[in-house]
């Protein structure tokens, strides 16, 4: 079995970057390209071990299914696979993946088969030294001891292998920081008039730009439901299109997002840009909600509260006590989760949430 790091574990590890036993990256470095879209970081022999900060954009659960599967061995499956993006912070524009799988052989390329040893790294990776789970929204810092290239992106890994020399160690750094802020985009921003994906080896245009980022897809309609309520990561597909008949892939998540817009409705989406499975192309959206969604819950007084997400600029929260006229706004103040407590006067209360023109 690895060792689980202890405090004083964690500390000489911090100790260590700060005296620069451990270089310090950032993502804009470590996912750099080249103009065909390979990686244009260039590993050295002192390349690891290297720390990288950023905020967590993901909860594992929402991409991946990491259950151990005590068969993947003998059906060459991979079973448990585990994916967590984490996006920089302070300047650092960027997002990583971090990722595992159970039994990375069944993809007829060198790895190894974790075993039951698989439940033990899926503990180390998710939770910090006090047992609390990782959660979207934690600053946290990785110190990467491998880095490999696939599919348009670099991931942090341990190389498919259960090498303890490989691990890669998660630090929570701040709970609770936030998310943040969706950057907001079109169709327009990743494909161009004739179809094709944007690609700019620079990142100042197309889906490298965002490459790894949370961001909120506006103006598009769906084409399909394929991948909608599906499990599968590679049958969790969409397509959806714009006015100009632009189309771009979303990736579904595991998670429940209700019945999809029909496919004349205008919305947005909001989630991570995700590349997968070529350098220059294969950009989509993994898709974490159809928006805005207006949460309902109760609050700390007793009433009623009610929150959406600011990434959704212009819209508002209205009540009506007989839900057809006399709409008033509930609150107009942008913080990034806009919360109203109702003191629940009204018996019957209604709400929605509406886009008011700018």
């Amino acid at each position: 079995m690895k060792k689980w790091l202890g405090m004083a574990g964690l500390l000489a590890l911090g100790a260590a970057a700060a005296f620069g036993q451990t270089s310090v990256m950032t993502h804009w470095e470590l996912q750099s390209v080249n103009s065909t879209g390979y990686t244009a970081w260039v590993e050295s022999p002192t390349s690891f071990p290297f720390a990288i900060r950023g905020v967590i954009v993901n909860d594992p659960e929402e991409m991946l299914d990491y259950a151990y599967n005590p068969d993947a061995t003998d059906l060459n499956l991979m079973g448990g696979q585990f994916q967590v993006f984490f996006q920089g912070a302070g300047g650092d524009r960027g997002g990583t993946a971090l990722w595992m799988a159970q039994n990375y052989q069944a993809m007829g390329m060198a790895g190894q088969d974790y075993g039951s040893e698989w439940t033990n790294e899926m503990r180390r990776v998710q939770y910090d030294i006090n047992g609390r789970k990782f959660r979207k929204g934690d600053l946290i810092e990785v110190t990467a001891r491998k880095a490999l290239f696939r599919g348009g992106k670099r991931n942090v890994n341990e190389g498919h292998r259960i090498t303890e020399s490989n691990d890669f160690d998660v630090v929570l750094v701040q709970a609770n920081v936030g998310l943040p802020q969706a950057e907001a985009l079109t169709l327009t921003d990743l494909v161009n008039p004739d179809g094709a994906q944007i690609f700019d080896a620079n990142r100042a245009l197309g889906g490298e730009h965002w490459q790894g980022m949370r961001v909120r897809l506006d103006g598009i309609r769906l084409t399909n439901t394929n991948g909608w309520g599906q499990t599968n990561w590679a049958d969790r597909i969409c397509t959806v299109t714009d006015d100009q008949g632009r189309f771009f892939p979303l990736r579904m998540p595991l998670a429940d997002l209700g019945e999809p817009p029909a496919t004349t409705t205008v919305f947005s989406a909001t989630g991570i840009l995700n590349q997968e499975n070529s350098n220059t192309n294969g950009y989509e959206l993994f898709v974490q909600e159809i928006g805005p969604a207006l949460h309902v819950g109760q609050g700390v007084s007793g009433g009623v509260a009610l929150s959406f997400s600011s990434d959704y600029a212009g819209y508002v929260v209205q009540y009506s006590d007989d839900g057809l006229e006399s709409w008033q706004d509930a609150d107009l103040t942008p913080r990034m989760m806009i919360v109203v407590e109702d003191d629940g006067v009204a018996s019957n209360r209604f709400y929605r949430l509406i886009k008011k023109d700018e």
